[in-house]
């Protein structure tokens, strides 16, 4: 056996390594739980950012400028954490902002039998590591710190439970000597030897040069008994979460700020971290009368719904190319009749990536009801590349702030509170006609909540998808008045107490 490997060619080699690493790409790593091993994934930079695009009507110009009744709203954002089946299915979350000196970063979190699972891809123009780590410097460079504590109601301070993993980026060197772990104790952060596991990835060049690269990857897995835990989490359990985002852009180090999860966190306050609540909500309809169904959609009795999409468009952000990170992040794309949703786990491709934000007045139900179901409605006509595309498990989240369509952005546009419902959405082979084809999120739960408070249903649609050519297409509010009916609506159906 041996002898034949010595006998095969070394492109033949090369080739099968390319497709093994081709498919890990392309649908996502399933990772397993072990705290003994690390690696480094160096990724070259092979791949066309801009992908194919339908584009069946034309483009106008874009202006240049869980229970019966649910519990309150959270006043911090949370993750509903889904069971890991694959990167695709993850929680979805973001923070951060894409210039020449800022970095942004999507955040996948899933749990499995033996670990929580936490990835970051994240856009960095220049990509610096140190050839010779300490673990005291890890943070100097490019780098990320994940903060866990193992409850949800924590004091103003750190004690045991509370777990701090620093991960930096490297290259082709053993990756135990970049990353340290630490855990809380009364007299602040001491030194541990926490096991967790860790994997990094690259596209760019070669890191720790001047030539503008896309970006990197870290992913953590956290064994729950390194957590001091006999076993999974229950579905409902809630613990804290913040993270750090370290930047370096040059050999001297010229100081550039750290991006935070959320973005007043405390490293010694896990009171100000974020929620991650294990399993995802549901909703139990109440026991009314007088069951009445309305249609909240733009222009329908008067209701006035905003949406607007950020990032690459439908296009890849081909405008910037191919310096992207001036100005992508500061497009702004009102006006349009086609939006877009898209991201994939290959950091090369965050010129593609793309937002939906859609708001929606409650108004319209009127006072003191109680809410039986919910449904967002949007109508999809098209894809990236359909030979090519997978179905897309698009997620819903709520955000807590207005926005203006006329100026919404990848950089200012509000991060989410908290995801709420998810939909498969398949893609289409063919142009279906006007309105499309009919996609539907349940957002019961969420309304009943909203409702409550007065405010409108903010919104915004994102996927953890991990493939190539993931775009999906829908029509948004500005199509004109002889299709109203493909314009996205919000189906509520409420009653008497």
């Amino acid at each position: 056996m041996a002898d034949r490997y010595r006998k095969m060619p070394y492109f033949l080699l090369i080739l099968a390594l390319f497709v093994a690493l081709s498919i890990w790409v392309d649908r996502g790593a399933t990772p397993i739980a072990s705290a003994q091993s690390d690696s480094t994934i160096y990724l070259p930079l092979v791949f066309n950012p801009v992908d194919n695009s339908i584009d069946p009507t034309p483009e106008p110009t874009p202006n240049p400028t869980p229970g019966p009744t649910p519990g309150p709203l959270t006043a911090e954002a949370r993750i509903n954490v889904p069971p890991f089946t694959g990167w695709w299915e993850s929680a979805i979350a973001w923070f951060g902002r894409v210039t020449p000196t800022e970095n942004y970063a999507d955040i996948r979190v899933g749990y499995g039998d033996e670990a929580l699972l936490v990835d970051l891809r994240i856009a960095d123009r220049r990509v610096w590591y140190d050839t010779e780590p300490a673990p005291a410097n890890l943070e100097n460079w490019d780098a990320v710190t994940l903060y866990i504590y193992t409850q949800s109601d924590p004091g103003e301070h750190i004690d045991s439970r509370a777990y701090r993993f620093v991960v930096q980026y490297n290259w082709w060197e053993d990756r135990l000597i970049y990353r340290a772990s630490y855990q809380g104790s009364p007299s602040g952060w001491v030194s541990s030897t926490t096991p967790f596991t860790t994997t990094t990835g690259y596209r760019g060049d070669i890191p720790n040069n001047d030539i503008d690269d896309r970006g990197w990857s870290a992913t953590f897995e956290i064994p729950y008994n390194s957590l001091d835990l006999s076993g999974t989490p229950g579905e409902g359990s809630e613990w804290r979460m913040a993270l750090e985002l370290h930047d370096r852009d040059d050999e001297a180090g010229t100081p550039i700020a750290d991006k935070y999860w959320p973005a007043d966190m405390d490293r010694d306050d896990p009171s100000t971290w974020n929620q991650i609540h294990f399993g995802l909500p549901g909703y139990t309809p109440p026991q009314v009368t007088n069951q009445q169904t309305i249609t909240i959609r733009y222009k329908l009795n008067g209701a006035i719904v905003t949406d607007a999409h950020v990032g690459g468009h439908t296009l890849c952000g081909g405008q910037f190319d191919p310096d992207y990170f001036n100005g992508w992040g500061d497009a702004n794309y009102s006006g349009y009749t086609q939006v877009n949703v898209q991201n994939e786990i290959d950091i090369v491709h965050w010129p593609c990536f793309s937002k939906l934000y859609i708001t929606f007045p409650l108004n319209s139900i009127p006072a003191d009801k109680m809410i039986v179901s919910a449904e967002l409605v949007l109508h999809q006509f098209g894809n990236s590349d359909p030979s090519q595309a997978y179905a897309s498990l698009i997620q819903v989240l709520t955000v807590d702030q207005d926005w203006d369509e006329a100026s919404i952005t990848w950089n200012n546009a509000p991060l989410a509170t908290e995801n709420v419902s998810r939909a498969w959405v398949d893609p289409l082979l063919d142009f279906p006609g006007v309105p499309g084809v009919e996609r539907r999120w349940d957002l019961s739960r969420t309304v009943a909540q909203v409702y409550d408070t007065g405010q409108p249903l903010r919104l915004v649609l994102y996927s953890a998808d991990t493939a190539q050519h993931s775009g999906k297409y829908f029509y948004s509010s500005d199509v004109d008045d002889y299709m109203p009916e493909a314009r996205p609506a919000l189906i509520v159906t409420y009653g008497d107490p």
